[in-house]
């Protein structure tokens, strides 16, 4: 515990503040994983976000995750690294909701509009940190990984890898369209595209990740003129 509380100084965290929509242990908090636990904090007067290594994780360190984030960043994609030590990653505070309770609470007019053109940005998002060779790791679960706020923001790097083949575009598309709670709501606010010809496209990009490809998966899902 010293050893931790020497590290937050170090980083110059003031103190940290329990809220959050995620409740652990009777503690709400920003977010929780199998790595780390998300809280709010103080950097000097700078509002911020501390993601905690659990005690119980079988992760020895926090540093590779951060430096994954640092690669997503350099695509601008993620919440910007600020600082990082073995226990604790510092990152931007990023406001807003989940995808789900969103795109959940769209209603009215211009709902489709805001819903593709969230879709788009984070499809965007997946095609750079492929075209980095960056694999997310659970973009299957969109769901849990993009909070929308002023933009969407893809977050929680703790699965990531620059070992395997990318396939973030392919398993973000289907987290969205294709049988997940998401996709329940998004077919309620949009025309769902095709599955057979939404599959094929993303074999085709799969095969070779190229803007052309990529370009014609969005097409396929009517999102080109977004």
């Amino acid at each position: 515990m010293e050893r931790r509380v020497a590290e937050l100084k170090k980083l110059g965290i003031k103190n940290v503040s329990f809220e959050g929509p995620t409740v652990l242990n009777n503690i709400p908090v920003l977010g929780k994983g199998y790595v780390g636990v998300v809280v709010i904090a103080k950097q000097d007067k700078k509002k911020v976000a501390l993601k905690i290594r659990r005690i119980d994780s079988s992760r020895e360190e926090m540093q590779s995750e951060a430096r994954f984030l640092k690669l997503a960043n350099k695509v601008n994609v993620g919440p910007r690294v600020i600082d990082s030590s073995k226990n604790f990653i510092v990152m931007e505070y990023v406001k807003g909701k989940k995808i789900i309770d969103w795109a959940g609470e769209l209603k009215g007019k211009g709902s489709a509009a805001k819903l593709k053109t969230v879709i788009r940005k984070v499809l965007e998002d997946c095609h750079n940190l492929d075209m980095a060779h960056l694999d997310h790791g659970e973009l299957s679960y969109l769901h849990k990984h993009v909070i929308v706020g002023r933009s969407p923001c893809i977050i929680d790097f703790e699965s990531a890898s620059v070992n395997r083949r990318t396939s973030n575009v392919t398993s973000a598309t289907q987290g969205i369209f294709i049988g997940s709670g998401l996709s329940n709501i998004v077919k309620k606010i949009i025309k769902v595209p095709n599955t057979k010809h939404m599959i094929e496209s993303l074999k085709k990009y799969k095969h070779v990740q190229s803007r052309e490809n990529f370009d014609e998966v969005l097409r396929v899902l009517g999102l080109h003129r977004v």
